[in-house]
């Protein structure tokens, strides 16, 4: 998720990988964003084409060939996980002047490896994405766990390896995504009870980690000084 406030442009904290194709006055690539733990943000003007598609949880390690710890706010090439075919894909889709079907061809090419994953792949991703689902509903790690019928430690080292974030910071993250997209200008006591935060105290502490300003700095649209853009073809 990516939004606009007043003077500047916000790349929000995501628990995703997600894949990118970019194409600007520098250059056209295909690139793998890795679940970002902190807000970046940049000036308006700068933003070049973008088409996303954003992984479910569990499914990057998958189709990627690595573990999401590798990718922790990182921004690396495809085609250094897949060679020549990540060349051969962009190359396709950047022929594609319509951004409705260059995100349906890149998905279908997603599905296609998804299709050809290994048995135990696919059981470690439906694991994860049923704690994914239960942390974003406020479940605690060991609720899961025995919901789940494995031990704590397995359950963050899934985590680790198929998402790149602990269990902890993967709801943080969440909540914290939660008040962005829910503020509609209500009092934050209000909002952080809707979000899931004990109290607005919480609330304020997480938010200000991953966003890099307190939430009503943010409301306001105070932000931190922009960037550059990280992406280069």
């Amino acid at each position: 998720m990516n939004t606009t406030v007043r003077q500047g442009h916000v790349r929000e904290p995501d628990t995703a990988t997600t894949l990118v194709f970019r194409s600007g006055w520098d250059g056209t690539g295909l690139l793998v964003l890795g679940p970002r733990t902190k807000a970046s943000y940049f000036a308006l003007g700068e933003m070049p084409r973008c088409v996303t598609v954003r992984l479910r949880p569990g499914l990057a390690g998958p189709l990627l060939g690595v573990a999401m710890s590798e990718l922790v706010d990182e921004v690396v090439h495809l085609r250094e996980m897949w060679g020549r075919p990540a060349v051969t894909l962009m190359n396709h889709l950047a022929a594609e002047a319509d951004d409705a079907r260059l995100a349906g061809r890149l998905t279908a090419e997603l599905a296609g490896r998804l299709a050809r994953a290994s048995a135990a792949d696919t059981g470690r991703a439906r694991t994860i994405q049923a704690a994914a689902g239960m942390l974003t509903a406020t479940a605690k790690v060991p609720e899961i766990a025995r919901e789940l019928g494995v031990s704590e430690r397995h359950l963050r080292n899934l985590f680790h390896d198929g998402v790149g974030l602990s269990p902890k910071l993967y709801a943080r993250i969440h909540r914290v995504r939660g008040v962005l997209a829910g503020d509609r200008g209500e009092p934050w006591a209000e909002l952080a009870a809707s979000t899931g935060f004990y109290d607005q105290s919480h609330m304020s502490a997480d938010f200000r980690s991953v966003m890099g300003v307190p939430p009503g700095a943010f409301r306001a649209g105070r932000l931190p000084a922009p960037g550059r853009c990280a992406f280069r073809p």
